[in-house]
């Protein structure tokens, strides 16, 4: 059969019209979101606020549904197996691009079995000290590391604190040791307690214990300063440069291949409730930095991370618990 200019305008024509039709037709149905991680946590929080926003938004439930274990994979696995029909979404974090790096694991890739739909939020972190502590700013600490031996806590291997803490070292050629705990708690009392030189720590509660005078914060993980620390510089602008998104990250994801006009609705829908006064305070509360903006700016993202997280844990040797 010969395909004539025509044919090619009619098939044009219906794809289309056929994306137009899909788009408005959805959602039909509730929406499911998965998490990776039980609920209580900073992402499980912000995805029911972000949730409950978008039923609205959407017209349609959308349920959050905790599939926790093997951090975070279990829920990462079933989005990639899912119908590419934008009825099961991921609300996802850092650990996204992180765990397939450091567990060597080729399936799913994040970056080609899933598609970027929205990169919601950050969750800055920041370097902070015992109160007591000699180190007034995030340079004494790289000076310190050059004359005597530094540590630095965290959650576990390959989270944000401890990925930042490597990446500190890496940068300014210094040796750091890191001291992994099973969890933010353990990890913050030991630097409080002045047995550990430093942590990053995110903003959520960080407040509290600043209030207290239990820690100094000396910089910030992030772009530009935070309302709640204004006479905090960035590690920017402390004199180290990389260190802009290196806090937690927050973003929705879908199966490969779900079809561009739903991802496109999904990210108008999100956009919109990430503008709300309303939601907007509500994630500021909990220590986060609404972003937004198109999917195309969250998929470079999602490569820009892969690429430097990738260079970072070869070269430092970062291995998974």
């Amino acid at each position: 059969m010969t395909f004539t200019r025509r044919n090619l305008i009619a098939l044009v024509i219906s794809c289309i019209a056929s994306t137009s039709a899909w788009s408005q037709a959805y959602p039909a149905k509730p929406i499911k979101l998965l998490v990776g991680f039980a609920a209580g946590g900073p992402l499980d929080t912000y995805t029911r606020v972000l949730a409950q926003d978008l039923s609205i938004a959407l017209g349609q439930q959308v349920v959050v549904e905790n599939r926790a274990g093997a951090s975070g994979q279990i829920a990462t696995d079933a989005v990639a197996q899912a119908e590419p029909d934008g009825y099961t979404l991921l609300s996802t974090a850092s650990t996204f691009i992180v765990n397939p790096i450091l567990m060597n694991r080729p399936k799913p890739d994040p970056l080609k079995d899933f598609v970027a739909v929205s990169h919601t939020a950050v969750l800055p972190t920041v370097l902070v000290v015992a109160q007591d502590s000699p180190a007034n700013s995030i340079q004494d600490i790289v000076k310190m590391a050059r004359t005597s031996h530094v540590t630095y806590a965290s959650a576990g291997n390959g989270g944000p604190a401890h990925l930042a803490g490597a990446l500190l070292a890496h940068t300014t050629g210094t040796e750091m040791t890191h001291v992994p705990f099973r969890g933010a708690a353990p990890a913050i009392a030991e630097v409080m307690s002045g047995r550990v030189t430093y942590t990053f720590y995110t903003m959520a509660g960080l407040k509290e214990f600043v209030a207290a005078k239990r820690v100094k914060p000396l910089a910030i993980t992030a772009a530009k300063r935070h309302p709640d620390f204004p006479n905090v510089p960035t590690v920017t602008e402390a004199g180290i440069s990389g260190f802009d998104n290196v806090g937690a990250w927050f973003g929705i994801v879908a199966p490969a291949g779900t079809p561009p006009a739903v991802v496109a609705r999904l990210n108008t829908a999100i956009d919109q409730s990430l503008a709300r006064p309303e939601v907007r305070e509500r994630l500021v509360g909990l220590g986060m930095v609404p972003v937004g903006g198109p999917a195309s700016a969250f998929k470079t993202f999602l490569e820009q991370d892969s690429v430097r997280w990738t260079a970072l844990i070869k070269a430092a040797d970062i291995k998974a618990e």
